[in-house]
């Protein structure tokens, strides 16, 4: 039994649908169906059974559909040829936690997660100092050291700021003052970081605070086009129709000219943040936002919108939380139930995902995090995500805080941890167009193509759709195909 299935949650997907399950019947799926398919098993059984009350009859009469549609999928896939006979898998390779999934929720598994963070994040600033184990630090009162810890906390007095920092040793209590403060109140809690300071008692008065952080490194100058894009919830009523066609249009050299008609030409790539498709039961009274009712049909939906971009354009498929995947990070690649209704051009990862094209190395991360970087560091704001992303590098860990609003799966080994230094660091979920480079690191927040909907007015979150970043050349070009008068 897939106990990840909470009984409320199965019964309310099917009352937005306009069903009612029997008890029985809810029993019978979280037997027989794994919780990141849920949503599309409710999908199917809403669409092809008429009965008011789901019986488990009608659940186990589905499940055999789905098992002789997912066995004719799979006899077709190894008759059908790829569209772009040109693509070998060579081109691009991907690093994503897709089918190494085995995180099971126990104690055991939270405990290596951490010490998988831990050891990452602590390799990294090992070439900077030579930490002392916390445990040893009663010997040395008076002495200047060097520390590496997990931050358990912060809290603010009159002059000074203290956090609580964590090895595997022992825990102390490191006192920031004058500017230091200032830079301790920063941090998220759950980053590691490196302290210089000198032990009094049981304290170390902090000299400085050091980061994992990125090296500097050159820019990526490939002389070929990538476009980045993001939420482009298809489904919503406010999914932008017109702007979304303009976009494709431009791909295939039927807008533009100049320049811009040049661009498109070496467009190679475009890569998709998250947030394929709308969703169904994300946010309150979400339906009213909805144009397409069914999860599997928002996806057909999205599968024939990005049939309008050109077949010898590949395109990089990640997930956000608004698509039917589990919502904890490191999330895998679409179910294949829903990759078998896209083209061969489509190229299916998790998130986050590194992905190399050709040479130009693209770390893929929706952005989830990005919510709890800007709401603890004021002087970040959602108008330049970019520059919370700036941080996320800094602690070389997409989603630093734990248990915030980015819910984290404790695998034994932490994905979010950015070990390898990417060309590009793409992110999207704020729907705001922000782009900047960092150490030789290119930032880009991409946009979206949903405009303002109720519940995102209610919120004051205001979007900034139609925008497109293109990568060519050692460069970022902007487009605009949203007419925001």
């Amino acid at each position: 039994m897939h106990d990840g299935i909470d009984t409320k949650l199965i019964v309310a997907k099917f009352a937005m649908h306009g069903y009612n399950i029997h008890p029985s019947a809810v029993e019978v799926l979280k037997k027989n169906v794994n919780p990141q398919n849920i949503d599309f098993v409710i999908s199917r059984i809403c669409k092809l059974v008429n009965s008011f009350i789901i019986t488990p009859e009608d659940i186990l009469s589905v499940l055999e559909t789905i098992r002789e549609f997912e066995k004719k999928t799979k006899e077709k896939a190894k008759t059908q040829m790829p569209k772009d006979k040109s693509y070998t898998s060579s081109r691009i390779k991907i690093r994503d936690v897709t089918g190494k999934s085995s995180c099971e929720g126990s104690i055991e598994d939270f405990i290596a997660y951490f010490n998988s963070r831990f050891e990452k994040l602590s390799k990294i600033l090992r070439r900077r100092i030579r930490p002392t184990p916390i445990s040893t630090l009663h010997r040395l009162n008076g002495e200047q050291v060097e520390v590496i810890g997990i931050v358990n906390s912060v809290r603010e007095t009159q002059n000074s700021a203290i956090i609580e920092l964590e090895d595997k040793t022992g825990i102390v209590n490191v006192i920031a003052t004058d500017k230091l403060k200032d830079l301790a109140l920063e941090l998220l809690g759950d980053e590691v970081i490196g302290v210089i300071g000198t032990v009094r008692g049981k304290n170390i008065i902090a000299d400085r605070i050091i980061f994992p952080d990125i090296p500097m490194k050159d820019r990526a100058n490939l002389d070929f086009g990538v476009v980045f894009i993001s939420d482009t919830h298809f489904g919503s009523k406010e999914f932008l129709q017109k702007e979304w066609d303009m976009f494709t249009d431009w791909l295939n050299g039927e807008l533009g000219e100049g320049r811009v008609a040049e661009l498109a030409e070496k467009v190679r790539y475009v890569v998709i943040a998250g947030d394929i498709v709308e969703g169904v039961g994300i946010y309150p009274e979400q339906e009213k936002d909805l144009a397409i009712l069914d999860i599997y049909e928002q996806y057909e939906f999205a599968a024939e919108q990005l049939d309008k971009i050109p077949n010898d354009i590949k395109i990089v498929l990640s997930v956000g939380n608004h698509d039917a995947i589990r919502q904890a990070e490191p999330q895998p690649a679409l179910p294949k139930e829903y990759q078998s209704l896209f083209s061969n051009n489509v190229i299916h990862v998790g998130n986050p995902a590194y992905v190399e094209l050709d040479g130009l190395k693209v770390l893929i991360y929706h952005g989830r995090s990005l919510d709890d970087v800007i709401t603890k560091i004021p002087r970040l704001s959602y108008e330049r995500p970019h520059e919370a992303m700036i941080e996320l590098l800094k602690r070389r860990h997409l989603s630093p805080r734990y248990g915030e609003r980015s819910p984290i799966a404790p695998e034994r080994e932490d994905w979010l941890v950015i070990d390898e230094i990417p060309d590009v660091l793409h992110c999207g979920h704020v729907h705001t167009y922000s782009v900047g480079v960092y150490r030789g690191v290119f930032l880009i927040n991409s946009s979206t193509w949903q405009s303002q909907t109720e519940f995102q007015r209610k919120i004051n979150l205001n979007p900034m759709p139609g925008n497109v970043a293109v990568y060519y050349s050692g460069e970022i070009a902007r487009l605009k195909f949203y007419n925001e008068n």
